[in-house]
């Protein structure tokens, strides 16, 4: 297995690095330290198995790095790693294409199990860590899901409400349709008449 650490912090680069190297299976850790030097090494480099991308670090202008990771690897593996990044932008960076949030946070076992959960093409995002997007939700939407609805409800389009939250506008069309499975909705308009008509918003 092939895996490129890219992170801005020399110790946190070189620790992970090293959790890697001295587990079963892991072959190859190749390391950056800004988001243009880990593109490099992806267009000069035989394909990773697995990339895990800090999000604060240089370059990364928040999910926009994750989007350009994603195109030059050909969608394959790619990852956020982060030891400030709340549940919500883990949970957007999912919605976005990313096979997995990781916390610095975690063990150095735990590292290894979620990377290598993770190659399987399985999503990892720790349950602990991901509930607490739940704390502002409505019903059974995400607070996510709930600033798109009040949105919707506000009669603003996908492009209004993608700017208003910083997000692109792809994210936004992802959460409409998410939170109009989860309400039964036929489509926006339903979505917004079942929230106003159940007081969600």
């Amino acid at each position: 297995m092939r895996i490129l650490v890219a992170d801005d912090h020399d110790l946190v680069r070189e620790t992970i690095a090293s959790f890697l190297l001295a587990s079963d299976g892991i072959n190859v850790v190749e390391t950056a330290g800004t988001l243009d030097e880990a593109l490099a090494i992806v267009e000069d480099s035989v394909a990773f198995d697995l990339v895990l991308l800090d999000y604060n670090m240089p370059g990364m202008n928040g999910l926009a790095g994750l989007k350009r990771m994603k195109a030059a690897t050909n969608e394959g593996r790619v990852a956020l790693l982060s030891g400030t990044a709340s549940p919500q932008i883990a949970q957007d960076a999912i919605a976005d294409g990313a096979v997995g949030f990781v916390p610095k946070t975690l063990g150095s076992k735990s590292m290894v199990s979620a990377v290598k959960f993770m190659i399987m093409d399985e999503v990892y995002a720790p349950f602990d860590f991901m509930k607490q997007v739940q704390e502002k939700a409505v019903g059974n939407l995400s607070e996510r899901e709930t600033s798109v609805l009040m949105g919707i409800c506000e009669g603003k389009s996908n492009k209004e409400i993608a700017r208003d939250l910083d997000l692109q506008e792809v994210t936004i069309k992802l959460h409409v349709k998410t939170l109009s499975r989860k309400l039964e909705a036929r489509n926006r308009t339903h979505a917004a008449m079942i929230a106003k008509e159940r007081n969600l918003i």
